[in-house]
């Protein structure tokens, strides 16, 4: 029998008994919507962590080092790590914090977080303006008078996050400095920050309410293993300043003795994976029991289909039909019963997340603050493991139905009442 016969005779099968068709469809519509629901959901809430965490950087690297002694590293320190690890970043940046009261033309805050920086950190830390620009490496070097306000410094001092900035003054401390851009961000804690040269928050902030410390930031070779930049990077600190080793299962030492923290951007990432991994396979293993539900009432009602027209089958196979072709009739029933149901599934399931989005996006709206804006994701590989279910749960429970009736004696199936 042609594939074109077994289509039509199946259309005219389903058709025949809409009701029961579509009950059936049914279990597999909520198993089917269930997966997609919750996976795009998951991988929603996995793309605003990486967004609002700054985690798209996977090249990233965070470096804390503290000598013996309590030395804190200073910039010539710095320098010399990117020289000496110049195979693995591509460049090596220090930053340090300072802060005080700010206030502009119109308002003030009563205090400004001052992230005292070059401008290759904008680069590693993934930051771009939103208006004007950020300051150059002429301007770090001249030590010149500038800012890029962030977080939510535009709006407390000018009145409205989108408020023209550029061009005006803030005082910060006891001097004034022109506002060269600002940077937009959305993160779920907002605050009055801004990014200053390092240059000039150290001649005019730093024992101001600043700290000496340097916190360190590469930006490692694309390419790179992120993991081997990291072990390298601490073997060379450990080496280079005689900081001892911790023991197995020692995470740090006094300030005395020294200590190394190295973090990668790559190694939240993946932890952020399994993470979500581990409730992906939760939300399958809670939708497979509908999808075993589904499968069942699929074979429930292809026994019944047999039963019903065990004199049809008889009639078939008098007439010649074999046994492969009563099999694959009643096979391409089932499929195309579990298809139907994914690809209803996939759009209820899509729709249903939007739904689950909103109201999760309004509850972290409310209790952590930011937008609270929750897209759902769905990947394509999500709906091409939809569909190989469907196809195989029709498979499955379509295939003992198919080979009771391919088995039937033509002679009893014409005799049935």
């Amino acid at each position: 029998m042609k594939f074109r016969d077994l289509a039509y005779e199946t259309s005219s099968a389903l058709l025949a008994n809409r009701a029961r068709s579509l009950l059936t469809i049914l279990g597999i519509v909520i198993g089917i919507a269930s997966v997609i629901a919750m996976t795009a959901l998951i991988d929603g809430v996995k793309a605003q962590l990486v967004g609002q965490l700054g985690l798209n950087m996977s090249r990233t690297v965070s470096i804390t080092c503290w000598p013996p002694g309590n030395q804190p590293l200073d910039q010539g320190d710095i320098e010399e790590m990117g020289q000496a690890l110049a195979g693995d970043y591509e460049f090596v940046t220090g930053y340090t914090y300072a802060g005080g009261p700010a206030s502009s033309s119109t308002a003030e805050v009563e205090y400004l977080n001052i992230t005292a920086c070059e401008p290759a950190y904008f680069q590693g830390m993934g930051l771009a303006a939103t208006q004007g620009r950020l300051f150059t490496e002429e301007e770090e070097e001249d030590g010149a008078m500038v800012v890029v306000l962030g977080g939510s410094s535009v709006q407390n001092l000018f009145g409205s996050p989108d408020a023209d900035c550029v061009g005006k003054t803030v005082r910060i401390g006891s001097s004034q400095y022109t506002v060269v851009g600002a940077i937009k961000t959305d993160t779920p804690y907002q605050s009055d920050i801004a990014y200053m040269p390092a240059s000039t928050a150290v001649t005019r902030l730093i024992g101001q309410g600043g700290y000496s410390s340097w916190q360190i930031l590469g930006f490692a070779r694309e390419g790179s293993d992120m993991y081997a930049v990291a072990a390298n990077t601490e073997s060379y600190l450990y080496q280079r300043y005689d900081i001892p080793y911790p023991e197995e299962g020692q995470t740090s030492f006094s300030s005395d003795e020294g200590y190394v923290y190295v973090q990668t951007a790559q190694a939240l990432i993946d932890q952020l994976d399994a993470t979500t991994a581990t409730f992906r396979m939760l939300a399958l293993a809670v939708a497979s029991i509908s999808l075993l539900v589904g499968g069942i009432g699929i074979m429930n009602m292809m026994l019944t289909n047999v039963t019903e027209r065990i004199r049809e089958i008889g009639l078939r196979k008098a007439l010649g039909a074999r046994r492969g072709d009563i099999t694959g009739q009643f096979l391409l029933e089932s499929v195309t019963i579990c298809i139907v149901g994914g690809v209803i599934g996939v759009g209820v399931g899509y729709g249903g997340a939007w739904l689950l989005a909103s109201v999760a996006g309004s509850a972290l709206s409310s209790m952590m603050g930011g937008s609270g804006e929750l897209v759902p994701v769905i990947s394509p590989a999500t709906v091409v493991v939809a569909t190989v279910i469907c196809v195989g749960i029709g498979v499955v429970f379509g295939w003992y139905p198919a080979r009771r009736g391919a088995r039937m004696d033509p002679v009893e199936a014409l005799r049935y009442q």
